[in-house]
């Protein structure tokens, strides 16, 4: 066997040359396609463990995303609390109201827009912080009322201020000072329930065609008169 191999390599000695490049060629070949294979291996491995990476960042961005969110809402909920209870004063304070008139004439195109505003933001204003998020479009929307609100009351309340009675005449704003002067008196405590009855009486023919008592201080007073007159 050994012999006809060694005839064989000894006639044809001159194949060995092409033979060999192209045994050796087909061993680089054969190399190259696994380093290629190994490569895309490599790079799958690489793409994978990216994509890991990216989804993990995602859902920590998602993460930090809400508690901005949170952070917004509760601070837009404070600003809004803070916006109603400076308008209560004015809706309790009736002194106070018929010392500013103007932020109940709905007849001021300023007091229209800051009551508009209001009534927005209201509107928006999600029942449970936790209700709004998740939709940027609704915590958006109510910031802008939001501060629309806050904005608007500002503008009303400094014009308020600057023009106190200005706009009422002379024997309006004596009215004005009379019926404040007796719904002070409707409000004390300490006078009797026939005297608080009175002075309201009083009061509301002072304002009859002047101004209107918010729905929210009147209840106030009569349920107060009320309570002493059951007593």
């Amino acid at each position: 066997m050994v012999e006809p191999m060694l005839q064989f390599a000894g006639n044809f000695w001159w194949l060995i040359f092409p033979l060999g490049g192209a045994i050796g060629g087909g061993i680089k070949a054969v190399a190259a396609a696994n380093e290629r294979r190994a490569e895309r291996r490599l790079e799958r491995y690489r793409i994978k463990q990216q994509t890991k990476i990216e989804l993990a960042r995602a859902a920590g961005s998602a993460k930090m995303t809400d508690a901005a969110a949170h952070r917004e809402l509760k601070k837009l909920l404070e600003q809004h609390d803070s916006t109603n209870a400076r308008w209560l004063d004015y809706e309790m304070d009736i002194a106070k109201l018929l010392d500013f008139p103007l932020m109940t004439d709905m007849r001021e195109p300023l007091t229209i827009a800051f009551h508009k505003a209001r009534s927005r933001a209201e509107w928006l204003r999600p029942d449970k912080l936790e209700d709004m998020l998740g939709d940027r479009e609704a915590q958006l929307e109510y910031r802008d009322a939001v501060h629309e609100y806050a904005s608007a009351f500002d503008v009303a309340e400094a014009e308020a201020i600057r023009r106190r009675r200005s706009d009422f005449s002379p024997e309006d704003q004596e009215r004005l000072a009379r019926a404040q002067q007796l719904l002070r008196l409707a409000s004390d405590t300490a006078a009797t329930p026939q005297e608080r009855q009175n002075a309201y009486s009083k009061a509301r023919r002072e304002l009859d065609g002047l101004f209107v008592l918010p729905a929210t201080a009147r209840a106030a007073i009569e349920r107060g008169i009320a309570g002493e007159l059951e007593a």
